[in-house]
């Protein structure tokens, strides 16, 4: 027996391309978004330690992990969930090589999701804690200075491998970022790297120095809701979602 049936129109979803060793921006997105969006998820192949070299590989494997997204899927936005791959590789070409794979409106990441976040809160200074090794953290830090966002506190916990950093406890980024706070000077902390456990400390964090903290997946989050018209005010992570 044959049945007809009649199709549900198409929603419109995000897109989300995760490093494949990232254990930690999904899971955050999905307290971030909760029953929201839709949001669909790929994977691009990555190393198990972090430099430079390894990170620019992404750029020849990005366009086949976008095209991995289910089809046809109408995007409002797709995110690449790579901060220090983002400022590697650049912004401009993670957005060109994504639509090589998918068809998208708007492309976005931490690195633009951070300077949006800073206009908005008219952030200057900031103070930078990064769990990687010098060269990858110092290109970083020279992206967003390029961009009219200096970093002059720093810190780091050189860390190469991706499977450690995952694992690093929030209450050690805690404890480096009040540190870093401590030094004066600033006008915010940014906790870097989406593979980075954040989202529980952000809004401590904000209590204890009266800085306002970002995030990599906190700022990716807010950026993507903007872009595509979500609304996420008044969520529990910190000052940024206050803004809308």
């Amino acid at each position: 027996m044959s049945f007809d049936f009649t199709t549900n129109p198409a929603v419109p979803a995000m897109g989300l391309i995760v490093l494949q060793s990232d254990e930690t921006i999904e899971q955050d997105f999905r307290r971030i978004f909760g029953a929201g969006p839709l949001i669909y998820v790929t994977r691009v192949p990555t190393a198990t330690q972090v430099t430079r070299d390894t990170l620019q590989q992404m750029a020849e494997t990005l366009p086949a992990a976008a095209s991995l997204f289910a089809e046809p899927t109408e995007f409002s936005v797709v995110g690449y969930g790579c901060t220090s791959g983002t400022a590697q590789i650049g912004a401009d070409n993670i957005a060109r090589l994504v639509r090589e794979g998918c068809t998208t409106p708007e492309v976005t990441q931490p690195v633009s999701g951070l300077l949006a976040a800073c206009a908005t809160l008219n952030i200057k200074r900031l103070g930078f804690l990064s769990p990687y090794v010098e060269d990858v953290s110092a290109h970083l830090v020279n992206v967003l200075e390029a961009n009219g966002v200096a970093c002059p506190v720093f810190g780091s916990f050189d860390e190469a491998c991706e499977t450690v950093v995952a694992h690093i406890s929030p209450q050690s980024t805690y404890d480096a970022a009040v540190t870093l706070a401590a030094k004066g000077g600033i006008d915010a902390l940014f906790l870097s790297c989406t593979n980075l456990r954040t989202l529980d400390i952000i809004e401590k964090l904000e209590a204890e120095t009266g800085l306002p903290v970002l995030s990599s997946n906190q700022v990716l989050a807010w950026h993507m809701a903007q872009l595509s018209g979500k609304d996420l005010t008044d969520l529990p992570f910190g000052t940024l979602f206050k803004q809308g």
